[in-house]
């Protein structure tokens, strides 16, 4: 028996080697291209498998042997999934900019280079190493039905007027990020502190309205649409305007005083398997987002060819180390102490 147990031991002890376990969490696996694929692509991201599948589909056009294998997970997952776990994709695409800086600052990205890399704007190319393919607003997402009878807001001041007069008609049906589990919702509040005046002012006027919580832009579109909620916060606007189905239910606002312009990024990670492939794709992403043709099948708003007044208002997050001062683990702990006492006011 004694033997039995220590064969039964070193089995076990082989199986978790050769299958070491998963922790980080995944919300979505997807497959696009054949079955039987010689060639795989493995792409671990934050973006919705509908936002990015039609430019899938038209990059894996005229290649039979290739395969695309999507692993979906919230940015703070991707961040555990390849700093910490080790775990093996050839590229990471995310909406939290912060943490693709992070990543490559700490060695885990590959350089790339080529005629599509050229394309990006300086402000959206961070060392050859992180690349933005994508501009979206940081929104406000409201229901007219709640709003009935009153002006609409342009800009967070104009908001801040409105839930201050007519706090029995918003209270409990105001909402925002969670910033402690929502990296980009994280990043756009920390880019409001920097760049706005009225960001703390609206964070108490929405926690004297017990503001709700939320991990994600869809989710609180939704209960927008549905009437559950009046007001949702920082919402990406790209998510909220491709929503037709829900176009009747709710209005899409960009702050007229300043709009903070996520910038959602690849980058080619080092020992990449299909290192080959992952390149291509960047820059496939890269001519669909900052090249002049247009292409049908890019789902985000072309923001750089926009001279109107309204995109003078929007201002890009710019991609560099100086989004790494708020990752400090000192830094974030007094960030999200005052945000907690703003919106909950416990």
């Amino acid at each position: 028996m004694r033997y039995l147990a220590i064969c039964l031991s070193a089995l076990c002890s082989a199986i978790l080697i050769s299958f070491p376990l998963q922790a980080y969490e995944i919300e979505g696996q997807h497959r696009f291209g054949p079955d039987d694929a010689n060639r795989v692509l493995r792409i671990i991201s934050t973006a919705d498998v509908d936002i990015l599948e039609p430019l899938m589909t038209l990059y894996l056009k005229g290649q039979p042997d290739v395969a695309i294998d999507y692993t979906l997970v919230s940015s703070g997952e991707l961040m555990t999934a390849i700093a910490d776990e080790g775990a093996q994709f050839d590229l990471a695409l995310s909406s939290a900019m912060d943490l693709q800086i992070k990543l490559a600052n700490d060695g885990f990205s590959a350089v790339h280079e080529s005629s599509a890399t050229d394309l990006v704007p300086e402000w959206g190319n961070w060392r050859n190493h992180v690349f933005a393919f994508s501009q979206e607003e940081a929104s406000i997402v409201v229901s007219p039905q709640a709003f009935a009878g009153l002006p609409m807001p342009r800009d967070r001041q104009e908001l801040i007027n409105i839930l201050r007069r007519h706090p029995e008609r918003f209270a409990g049906r105001v909402a925002t990020y969670d910033l402690r589990q929502s990296g980009t919702g994280y990043l756009f509040a920390t880019q409001d502190a920097r760049t706005t005046e009225t960001f703390w002012r609206l964070m108490e006027v929405m926690g004297s309205l017990d503001a709700q919580l939320f991990c994600c832009s869809g989710v609180m579109i939704e209960a927008v649409s549905r009437g559950d909620l009046a007001v949702a916060y920082n919402v990406l606007g790209s998510y909220a305007r491709a929503r037709e189905d829900l176009a009747d239910s709710i209005a899409v606002i960009d702050p007229a005083d300043i709009t903070s312009m996520m910038l959602r990024t690849a980058i080619l990670l080092k020992g990449a398997n299909e290192d080959a492939l992952a390149r291509s794709f960047i820059d496939h992403l890269l001519r669909s987002a900052w090249g002049a043709d247009t292409v049908p099948e890019y789902p985000f708003y072309k923001w750089h060819l926009d001279r109107s007044e309204a995109a003078a208002a929007t201002k890009p997050i710019r991609l560099g180390p100086g989004l790494l001062v708020f990752l400090d683990a000192q830094k974030r702990k007094r960030f999200l102490r005052a945000w907690l006492a703003a919106i909950k006011q416990e």
